[in-house]
């Protein structure tokens, strides 16, 4: 935890964590589409935080780097080995998951999730909950591919919603694009109100 906090306190600017598979390939649409978000997150003056693995994590990691942002990765020992990639300015490895969850919603004004695997799904659920319960406040939750994830969506309005077994305006917290640009603005310009309001 001493090691996440000191790491996250070097962070010197607005940060937006992101998730996805680390299984996605290079070349692929969905990494190229993760490149490109990283790269716009750092012109719009955002550092970029993922879980510092391959895949979706390299390459906005990647994208953050070559556009000259500030690229974080948090990664965790697996038995797999997953190590750290070649494009992060800072780069921790966690043991345990508590720990290293802890520092992705520290760091964060906001969340991107692109397609995933468990991983991802529980680092999504984890930041819904946190926001639901009111352990931190209302950000910005981006998924980043509407084919992956609208099914999802509906799901949660046709059965959780349908059911009273979660609330409107937790559906609300979501916003599902095929768009970096998109992407980059709904979470920039929720920071730039909470900025005006003095709520950072």
């Amino acid at each position: 935890f001493l090691a996440g906090f000191q790491a996250v306190q070097t962070i010197d600017r607005p940060a937006v964590s992101i998730f996805g598979s680390a299984r996605v390939l290079e070349g692929t649409p969905t990494y190229e589409s993760a490149r490109a978000t990283g790269a716009a997150f750092a012109e719009a003056g955002f550092a970029v935080v993922t879980g510092g693995g391959p895949g979706v994590m390299e390459a906005v990691n990647r994208g953050c780097q070559e556009a000259g942002g500030l690229s974080v990765g948090f990664n965790i020992e697996l038995p797999q080995e997953q190590g750290l990639n070649a494009y992060c300015d800072i780069g921790l490895t966690f043991h345990h998951f508590y720990a290293r969850k802890v520092m992705f919603v520290k760091a964060a004004e906001g969340f991107v999730i692109f397609p995933g695997g468990f991983g991802t799904q529980d680092e999504l659920w984890e930041a819904l909950t946190l926001m639901q319960t009111k352990k931190i406040g209302n950000f910005p939750v981006v998924l980043f591919d509407t084919d992956y994830w609208d099914e999802l969506l509906d799901w949660m309005r046709e059965e959780m919603l349908e059911d009273k077994l979660i609330s409107p305006e937790d559906v609300e917290l979501l916003f599902s694009t095929d768009d970096p640009g998109a992407a980059v603005e709904m979470v920039v310009s929720a920071y730039d109100t909470r900025v005006a309001e003095g709520s950072t």
